[in-house]
């Protein structure tokens, strides 16, 4: 099993993957005229516009279940992964992935938006959706759909639910088997109650865990503060050096750096898109902008936050016998990435008996739990592009068990099997939605367009697919029809 998913993971993370994705984010920040730039004080006052309706949910509650999903283990274990694999440089292209993977997360989005559908008295969008409306082709967005709950149904809830049961037997000793049972219970209990739970829980959970989290990272930072530049200066330097401990070569930081940044902030993969839909806003491009702005939530805040903490103490070097700051590719047999980041706490407060492991035992819990619960919304999403009638039903409840199984699989495997399962599930759904999004992406960029026009001649931007052009957004058709 190791071999085949190894070689599969090989294939769907070659060179093509890790250097076309930054390349991809480029040029969606060059024909946007990189309005993750131009439009940051948007970005940040849109999260706190539009209010939530019977249908759709507002956009700080859209958001709230995309940085559930982003937020995740990527945060803490893969990024003392990338550091562990590609070197402190690793960081600077995690960084560079976030910068330009804004723009990215801005059009699939967007799209998300402009071709959602009303079902069931929900919204409902993501790539499945907006790839059969703007190319025609059923198959696609099919294609998307399958692999989509492949991935988050079953492959990728393992990376999550081991790195909890990982860490949770770190710092207090429990069994994996118990903290799968208490994950698969609570995470049970909430989403059999639908995507108006999932989105109650999440606009709470995620500020909070996270805020909580950064707060202990500024504490480190002050507490090593002239450590500042050196950590800085090692970064930069060790993202363009030529190292022999990781293959004397600077690739290695960047595809470390690349793919944990994806892993961590989703942009690209349109798991972030499916919850953009549900918002409840005037125009496309509005929340388009706000899902731009989480991911430098992601990985610009608590990915970095994760990262200084570890440089800071020196954590990534776990080998006995090894000299400071060495750099390593291979690690003490049992040690999980979680570790690192407990060391690095433990480190900073040496008079408090195991306070880091409990630390960051708790925050992983809160962020891969509420990442559990953004992926069932990405599959019970995609069964409803599937499925209608009893057939829907029935799919649902059926993603519902298997994600459940996976979790509770995922907390008591190894942990290298489960971030290979979850690299797998990630691929396959990174490569069908860039090549969509590349082929659709002309009505992202008329809307941005035509929302940087409205709010020139001093309006509260309204969208209408008709004057653009835009085919078969006929949600907001129907809409437009109904206001008048």
């Amino acid at each position: 099993m190791d071999s085949v998913v190894s070689f599969l993971n090989g294939i769907l993370w070659g060179p093509f993957m890790i250097y076309g994705i930054l390349i991809v984010g480029l040029f969606f920040s060059i024909l946007t005229k990189f309005a993750q730039v131009r439009l940051i004080k948007d970005m940040f006052k849109l999260m706190f516009t539009g209010e939530k309706s019977e249908a759709g949910v507002s956009s700080f509650q859209a958001m709230s279940i995309a940085l559930s999903g982003r937020v995740g283990t990527g945060n803490i274990v893969g990024t003392a992964s990338a550091i562990a694999f590609g070197g402190p440089g690793a960081v600077f292209w995690m960084w560079i992935t976030a910068f330009i993977g804004a723009s990215t997360a801005y059009v699939e989005s967007t799209l998300a938006q402009i071709y959602k559908e009303k079902k069931n008295g929900v919204y409902r969008g993501g790539p499945a959706f907006y790839i059969e409306k703007a190319t025609g082709m059923r198959w696609f967005g099919m294609l998307f759909a399958v692999s989509a709950i492949l991935a988050v149904a079953f492959l990728m809830p393992g990376v999550q639910s081991n790195a909890i049961s990982g860490a949770v037997n770190n710092a207090f000793g429990i069994s994996p088997w118990v903290t799968g049972i208490i994950i698969v219970g609570l995470l049970g209990f909430i989403i059999i109650g639908g995507v108006k739970r999932i989105a109650n829980a999440a606009q709470i959970l995620v500020p909070f865990m996270a805020i909580v989290y950064l707060l202990m990272a500024a504490i480190i930072i002050i507490m090593n503060i002239g450590a500042v530049p050196g950590v800085l200066k090692l970064i930069f330097e060790s993202a363009f050096t030529l190292d022999a401990t990781f293959g004397g070569m600077i690739g290695s930081a960047i595809a470390w750096g690349v793919k944990r940044a994806i892993y961590s902030n989703e942009a690209g993969q349109g798991t972030g898109a499916h919850p953009a839909a549900a918002a409840e806003v005037s125009h496309p491009t509005k929340q388009g902008l706000v899902q731009a702005a989480s991911i430098y939530i992601d990985t610009l805040l608590v990915c970095s936050a994760t990262a200084l903490m570890i440089l800071f103490m020196g954590t990534y070097n776990v080998n006995e016998g090894s000299s400071e700051g060495e750099l390593i590719v291979e690690h003490a047999p049992g040690i999980t990435y979680s570790e690192f980041t407990q060391a690095a706490v433990n480190s900073a407060f040496p008079s408090l008996n195991n306070f880091g492991a409990g630390f960051v035992a708790i925050a992983l819990f809160f962020f891969a739990f509420t990442t559990l619960m953004a992926y069932y919304y990405i599959a019970e999403t995609n069964v409803s592009y599937m499925f209608s009638g009893k057939a829907e039903q029935i799919g649902i409840w059926i993603a519902k068990f298997v994600l459940l199984g996976s979790s509770l699989y995922g907390a008591v495997r190894t942990s290298d099997l489960a971030w290979a399962f979850g690299d797998l599930g990630l691929g396959l759904m990174v490569w069908i939605n860039v090549i969509a999004i590349l082929i659709i992406m002309k009505p992202a960029m008329l809307a941005l367009k035509d929302y940087e026009q409205q709010k020139k001649e001093g309006k509260d931007p309204q969208f209408d697919p008709i004057k653009l052009g835009i085919k078969n957004a006929d949600f907001w058709v129907e809409r437009n029809k109904e206001k008048k």
